[in-house]
């Protein structure tokens, strides 16, 4: 069934460790407008795999100069975050609490929408792959099945910030917020490197 295949393929493109997932996290470590991410994230993933299934993917696909300013510009931006998360590790005023969730509701929308939407491989997973798997099936049936991978990221980003709440009570030491924030800073100046378009 469409649905089922969509909820399975999304499931396994998005399931995996990468920049928007370790910010989603630790947006819910802090409790620092957690749904307001997961629910940015999953509004994006939905808009751009519709699109993939009407049919977008392939054009922005075929752009050299559309990927190639994806690509400078994600791994800028991701390069600032990471510089950010190292910045909070080495600061002891940055791990407390109350200095953590002072970041305003607006602040967190536009770092979610960039960590989003400035990464190129979400234009790859979303419009492209699953936009050609979904052609694959007749007249409504592409859209059951971008449905189905829909599902699997709402699930999976409301899911993730639940985790990174649960998770909270066991960052009550600065150890373990600057192993939080390290881990997120080498994250993202992984994912930076890999979208530099000198290494594609």
């Amino acid at each position: 069934m469409p649905f089922f295949q969509g909820m399975g393929t999304g499931a396994g493109l998005i399931i995996a460790i990468g920049a928007q997932n370790a910010f989603v996290l630790s947006q819910g470590v802090r409790k620092q407008h957690n749904w307001l991410v997961a629910c940015i994230c999953s509004l994006c993933d939905v808009i751009l795999i519709f699109a993939g299934a009407a049919g977008i993917g392939a054009a922005v696909a075929a752009n050299d100069v559309l990927s190639n300013i994806a690509g400078w510009g994600g791994a800028a931006f991701l390069m600032y975050y990471g510089c950010r998360a190292l910045y909070a590790a080495c600061t002891a005023d940055m791990l407390h609490r109350a200095d953590v969730k002072s970041g305003s509701r607006g602040t967190v929308a536009v770092a979610t929408l960039g960590v989003t939407l400035l990464n190129p491989h979400v234009y790859l997973d979303t419009l492209v792959l699953l936009g050609s798997i979904s052609g694959q099936f007749q007249g409504g049936g592409r859209y059951l099945f971008a449905f189905g991978a829909s599902s699997a990221s709402v699930l999976w980003f409301f899911a993730l910030s639940l985790g990174g709440v649960l998770l909270a009570p066991l960052f009550t030491s600065k150890t373990a917020w600057k192993i939080l924030d390290s881990l997120v800073c080498l994250t993202m100046w992984y994912i930076a490197y890999q979208l530099l378009p000198i290494w594609n």
